[in-house]
């Protein structure tokens, strides 16, 4: 049977309080008063001993916080935060500051895992490949020399069994700016993919929340996915070459959860809709996600792909690659998608919040089932 943790007393959320709606409520009542009684048999959330505390940090999540997330990152201010720029260095930097703020520390001793990537010639869009790693085959003549300096975002809370990993992750990088556009030229990125990121600070948030977890949490915010996932390549190639500092073989990673493009209505009639990407072997990702609709009563609906081998589209490409079992929210493309019209108002914020809190329910299970 598998084994779930909360370890935090029921009377530690007395003072928490949530938003909803605009309105405070004391997270206490609002969860006795509106959580579902789910049945034993219906969800894997019946393994919790003290679910109202898995309860209350769920419902701590709230869309102030993401639209503020998702507002800042979408401003032209950062003038579309395109990777080795100036707007992507602040967009780092601002969630750093939102990592330190909740007190969750870096992996290791900086929060930021440098790394460069170097353009390719000879083709007909720009290409990078990430230098001293996938860029040794590649002769002289086929590069520019145009060298792009990047990092990674990368936080932890430390589990009870060091040596056993589950990442969450989105790219924080967009398409930056076209000078030859005439009126808007900024490519704000809102939904892709300052809505991803929004949700990964949201889940760090309400672990802060939660006392430590089975196995260690990383949070992480790669750089470069635009230009051709350079940030989790970079990541999980290191992981692989035995260089990281921290995780010592891939093996070591039980999950990897991301997020590209959670607030989009690709369906205007059914603005529930999102897409549930998960590895088929692992069962208990739908079941996780099931219930956890359900039991919040969240306004979902979702679009079940259980794949083989989920890679391809976005940052959970390297990990699927590499056996590592993997869940990717997303909600289909739009037609404002890698488009200068791609700005925060679009955003669905209340898909986006329940979408958050649905994973971190079940990203919560991930860190702390017992296989």
């Amino acid at each position: 049977m598998k084994r779930f943790f909360v370890k935090i007393p029921l009377a530690g959320f007395a003072l928490l309080h949530v938003s909803l709606a605009g309105a405070q409520i004391d997270a206490g009542k609002f969860v006795a008063d509106t959580v579902a009684d789910v049945p034993p048999s219906v969800s894997l959330l019946s393994m919790i001993p003290d679910r109202e505390c898995l309860d209350a940090a769920v419902l701590s999540i709230d869309s102030a916080y993401s639209a503020k997330v998702i507002s800042f990152l979408a401003d032209d201010a950062l003038e579309g935060r395109e990777a080795g720029t100036r707007g992507g260095a602040r967009a780092a930097e601002f969630i750093v500051s939102e990592l330190s703020k909740y007190g969750i520390g870096p992996c290791g001793s900086d929060y930021f895992r440098y790394f460069e990537a170097i353009r390719l010639n000879g083709v007909s869009r720009a290409v990078y490949m990430v230098k001293g790693r996938d860029d040794r085959s590649v002769p002289e003549k086929g590069r520019i020399g145009d060298t792009l300096k990047l990092r990674n975002v990368l936080a932890m809370i430390e589990g009870v069994r060091k040596d056993e990993f589950v990442i969450v992750g989105a790219h924080y990088d967009h398409l930056g700016t076209d000078p030859d556009l005439e009126g808007d030229n900024i490519y704000n990125g809102a939904d892709d993919n300052a809505s991803g990121v929004s949700a990964v600070l949201q889940i760090a948030r309400a672990f802060s929340m939660m006392e430590k977890p089975e196995r260690t949490v990383i949070f992480a915010f790669w750089d470069g996915e635009e230009k051709g996932l350079l940030g989790s390549k970079f990541f999980v190639e290191n992981v692989r070459s035995g260089l990281d500092s921290l995780i010592a073989d891939i093996s070591m990673v039980k999950g990897y959860m991301n997020f590209d493009m959670i607030g989009g209505n690709n369906k205007p009639d059914v603005p529930e809709h999102f897409v549930y990407f998960y590895t088929a072997s692992e069962k208990r990702y739908e079941d996780w996600m099931t219930g956890g609709i359900e039991r919040y009563s969240l306004e979902l609906a979702p679009d079940i792909r259980a794949w083989d081998y989920p890679a391809g589209g976005s940052d959970n490409t390297y990990f699927a690659k590499y056996g590592v079992p993997v869940i990717w929210y997303h909600t289909d493309a739009h037609p404002y998608y890698h488009r200068p019209s791609d700005h925060a108002d679009k955003v669905n914020m209340s898909k986006v919040v329940d979408i958050s809190r649905l994973s971190f329910m079940t990203f919560y299970c991930m860190a702390n089932e017992n296989l």
